[in-house]
């Protein structure tokens, strides 16, 4: 059960996240999630990658964390019917889960590629400037090489999206050092010093940055 809020802000935010409501698919495929320890992204960030990928028309999308399969849903319905998902995770249970999931949403075998492995070691070989859209919902301490990664992978007007970009609500306190806080603030740094790209942070679920490409 959620908890109740708080304060006028945290009421706010619980409108803005609870506004995106989850067929039984994805209910499903959340709950398999849990029980695996792969904790998926929250509706709202589900909800803006649906967006996103239907703003751009995408046709090719990379995504680096399948879990169980609630992020890949939320993108497969927002790109094109021609459209592929390419998803990598180093565990093949979570995959194989996902892929039940891609199944009961009448999603074809052939509009999804899943790759098992570390995807700094995947990622190096896909193809230049071939992609729509890259989400990234992996280690946040490789949250800067999957950037890098995401920029060379993007054509021209795609869009690099990142899950956790407010990390548990310590991004934003200073005190907070941990290592992956600090790659994940670190991420932001570089997002906004990039001259070939145009954030946008969004308070959505566990913090969403996104980043269109504007220049090679």
């Amino acid at each position: 059960m959620a908890e109740t809020p708080t304060s006028p802000l945290e009421a706010t935010l619980a409108y803005a996240e609870e506004f995106h409501t989850e067929d039984e698919i994805l209910l499903t495929a959340r709950q398999r999630g849990a029980e695996v320890g792969a904790p998926p992204i929250l509706p709202g960030g589900g909800a803006a990658l649906c967006f996103l990928a239907t703003a751009v028309n995408a046709r090719a999308v990379v995504e680096i964390g399948t879990g169980c399969g609630v992020s890949g849903l939320w993108l497969l319905r927002g790109m094109r019917q021609d459209g592929t998902l390419t998803s990598v995770d180093v565990e093949p249970e979570h995959q194989r889960l996902a892929r039940q999931s891609f199944a009961q949403a009448g999603f074809s075998g052939g509009r999804i590629r899943l790759i098992t492995g570390r995807a700094l070691d995947v990622l190096p070989r896909l193809s230049d400037g071939g992609y729509d859209l890259v989400f990234c919902d992996g280690a946040q301490q490789e949250y800067g090489d999957y950037l890098a990664e995401a920029v060379r992978l993007l054509r021209p007007g795609g869009i690099v999206v990142f899950d956790n970009a407010l990390w548990n609500n310590r991004v934003a306190d200073p005190a907070q050092r941990d290592p992956d806080t600090v790659a994940v603030r670190e991420l932001g740094k570089l997002v906004r010093s990039d001259e070939r790209l145009r954030p946008l942070m969004m308070p959505l679920g566990d913090g969403i940055l996104a980043a269109i490409k504007l220049t090679d």
